[in-house]
């Protein structure tokens, strides 16, 4: 058996070099068995960032200045989103947190050869808010200029749709009819529908629920016209509460990435090579494949 370092975090704690033993997917790459070519995508990725020469390709170790920025305390620091259930969820059996955005953090500390901690959040808005008092190193969340004002972003890794629930009976048959006077639309407080439709909605009204799991039972509830969300998570509501229907197509794309606080260049040069690797490598869509999850795609190749 591999050896471990046990890593606690209040509700978290798991066994880091073990995972590698007991949860392998297809493709995933070793980092101190392999050499890796560094493609013009790479390159690309470092040079946005800026500090090209203070990183290494993820094939290879990571520079000290990129380690030093992406664990300044020596274990990197995860922050995992319970509120979308694409990125995260707990195991119904014990209780840990599993789902792409978590097997990404601890190939990541793999990667690094460090212990991880993962910080859980129930709501995206909350994962923000925890940049502040630099509860975290690296985030999973959807990619918005309003965040970017404290956070640098990598391409993204997965891309998923946001969609519309209305009562079965409503007069709202297309999502262009959403944003009209007298139509109120609930979102999740902080999440990136909020964001989004607070910039683009002009004649709606948008309520806020604590969380965006709460927000088809708080539509319910106060009788509102219009749920916004994860269509995933939607769909699985439209299962749980009777007399509701999803508006056909999307109101927009959610592009989700790595997220690192500003001021460490080659932290986030080196995720965003990272990310890159981890999409073309086949490792995102063996994750998404592994969790079950039907409701994103792997994004595309940075440009």
């Amino acid at each position: 058996m591999a050896s471990y370092k046990l890593v606690q975090h209040t509700k978290v704690a798991y066994r880091l070099n073990d995972y590698r033993d007991d949860h392998t997917m297809p493709n995933t790459p070793t980092a101190n068995v392999r050499r890796a070519i560094v493609s013009p995508t790479l390159v690309a990725a470092a040079l946005l960032c800026g500090c090209a020469s203070m990183t290494s390709p993820p094939g290879t170790s990571p520079s000290q200045a990129a380690r030093a920025e992406l664990a300044p305390s020596g274990t990197l620091r995860a922050a995992i989103n319970f509120g979308n259930p694409i990125l995260a969820t707990r195991d119904g059996t014990t209780g840990e947190a599993r789902g792409v955005s978590v097997d990404l953090a601890r190939e990541l500390a793999e990667r690094l050869g460090i212990p991880i901690e993962l910080v859980t959040y129930t709501a995206a808005g909350k994962v923000v808010e925890g940049i502040k008092s630099g509860a975290w190193d690296i985030g999973f969340f959807a990619i918005d200029p309003v965040r970017g004002a404290d956070t640098d972003f990598t391409a993204a890794y997965i891309v998923i749709e946001g969609a519309y629930l209305v009562p079965q009976g409503s007069a709202i048959t297309r999502n262009e009819d959403v944003d009209r006077d007298g139509v109120r639309v609930v979102v999740g407080r902080g999440s990136a529908y909020d964001l989004y439709l607070t910039r683009e909605m002009k004649k709606a009204t948008l309520l806020r629920a604590p969380t965006s799991q709460a927000v088809t039972d708080m539509m319910v509830a106060e009788k509102i016209e219009v749920a916004a969300g994860v269509k995933q998570q939607l769909e699985a509501d439209t299962k749980r509460v009777p007399g509701l229907r999803l508006l056909d197509g999307r109101f927009m794309v959610i592009n989700q990435a790595m997220a690192v606080p500003k001021g460490r260049p080659a932290g986030v040069a080196y995720a965003a090579a990272f990310v890159e690797e981890m999409k073309s490598s086949g490792f995102v869509a063996a994750s998404l494949k592994r969790h079950g999850i039907e409701g994103a795609v792997v994004a595309p190749a940075a440009r």
